[in-house]
This record gives structure tokens, sequence and C-alpha cells, in this order.
């Protein structure tokens, strides 16, 4: 771990991690980006309260606010972590999530369980193609694995017996939520909910197309906002010039 950083992206699910890897690829391009992971056991019980825990742990030995950025579930992490502990946020950076935090791709695969007399398979693959679009980067058999290893390994509060709402709001930190238009998780009007919790210089930013992995498909047009959003803050932080150095000026 880099003891010299100003971004951190959580991953708090490890089988899906592979698409986050472009747009952290292209932001450590300008500044120095650490990742911080976590995989949840089948022992436990399936909730955001020991990543919380583990995350502060891991503050104890970084004491300097950083930029908190994650997409998903990780998002969700990210958003209850930087409530919980502001001063340790710089700013927060959330990519599909919704107005409604437990909005999650969890929360639709087990309504679609609920509805319909169908598999885990039949229902998986049916999210692989929403979450993806017709063309989706890998097999779908490759995909439906990623899918339900992440049912597992995440600290989404849902079950098949009980979906749950989190509590609303905003953070005190400037805070950046990111969407697409064809993301059928946190569609239009859930991102767009948003607005209601939002700061004077808190950003909405939608990406045109993308689906619910647009950060993976267009890591350059996200990231390139991700830097803007954090250069044009009072205590932003120091971007160089990705042609002469990847370290901070």
């Amino acid at each position: 771990m880099n003891n010299n950083f100003n971004v951190l992206w959580l991953n708090a699910s490890p089988s899906l991690k592979h698409f986050d890897r472009p747009l952290i690829q292209y932001l450590s391009k300008y500044t120095t980006v650490a990742l911080w992971e976590y995989k949840q056991s089948k022992d436990e019980g399936s909730y955001l309260d020991k990543a919380i825990v583990l995350l502060y742990d891991f503050f104890k030995t970084y004491r300097r606010p950083v930029h908190l950025a994650g997409h998903g579930i990780s998002g969700v992490v990210a958003l209850v972590f930087a409530r919980k502990y502001p001063k340790r946020v710089k700013s927060l950076t959330l990519i599909s999530v919704a107005g409604q935090p437990a909005n999650t791709w969890h929360a639709h695969y087990y309504v679609q369980r609920q509805l319909f007399n169908l598999s885990q398979d039949q229902v998986l693959a049916s999210n692989v193609r929403s979450l993806f679009g017709s063309k989706p980067p890998y097999s779908m058999n490759r995909l439906i694995a990623a899918l339900a290893r992440d049912l597992e390994e995440s600290p989404h509060p849902h079950s098949l017996f009980n979906l749950v709402n989190m509590s609303q709001g905003g953070v005190s930190m400037p805070m950046m939520v990111c969407g697409s238009k064809t993301d059928p998780v946190v569609n239009t009007p859930a991102l767009h909910h948003w607005r209601s919790m939002l700061k004077t210089n808190d950003i909405i930013w939608e990406c045109s197309e993308g689906y619910h992995f647009f950060h993976y498909f267009y890591p350059e047009l996200v990231g390139d906002k991700m830097l803007s959003f954090w250069l044009n803050q009072q205590q932003g932080i120091s971007i160089c010039d990705s042609s002469t150095s990847n370290s901070i000026i």
C-alpha cells in the first residue's frame, strides 16, 4: 500500500473488481490511487457494519483525509463511512449509487426471484444482459459466475426473504454522483433522486451510455470528470501531466 496517496478506491465486490481497473489505471496516470478491498466470508451476516469497522481500522494508520470513491455496493460502503467519519474524507465520489442507497443490483435480483418462478442462473442471465447490454465484455457463463459470487461476497443487506431500505441523504464534504442513462438499476430517476439531498457545490453527472458498469466502458471520460471535480475543489488534489510523471507534484 502506498503511504502517500490522495485517492482511496473501495472495492467490496471481489468478483467484479476487474471492471474497476480501467478507471483506476487511468486515474493513476494523474494522481496516486490506493485500493482498499473487502471480501465477506460465507459465515458472516451480510451487512455493511464489519466493512465499515475494517475501513476505519485502516484509516487509523493513515491520518490524512482522502478522496473516497467506489462503484455500486462499494460506493454504498464509501457513503456510510463518509457519513460516520467525515474528518477522514476530503470528498466522496459515488458511481452507480442511487438516492436510495440500498437500490443495488442485488435488490433487483431478489425482486426478480420473488416475482418469477425462475432459477438463480436464469435470473442472473437476465441481469447480465441488463447490466452489460447486448454485447457483454465476457461470456455469459463467466459473468453469471461473477454475479453469483458477488451475491455471496459483497456486504449488501438483501436476501430472498428480506429487502431493506437504507437512510437517505448526502454528506458534509463535497460529493460527486455519477450514473448512466442506460443503467437499469440506477436509472435516471433513481440517480436524480439525489438532487434534493445535494449541497450547492455537489455534482450529478450522467454518462450517455455504458449500462451499470459504464466506468469500465468509458474510463477516460469518467476519469476526466472525477479529476475535474477534485481539481475544482478549494482543497483539491495535485494533478500532474501524464506526459511527464505519474507522481504527485
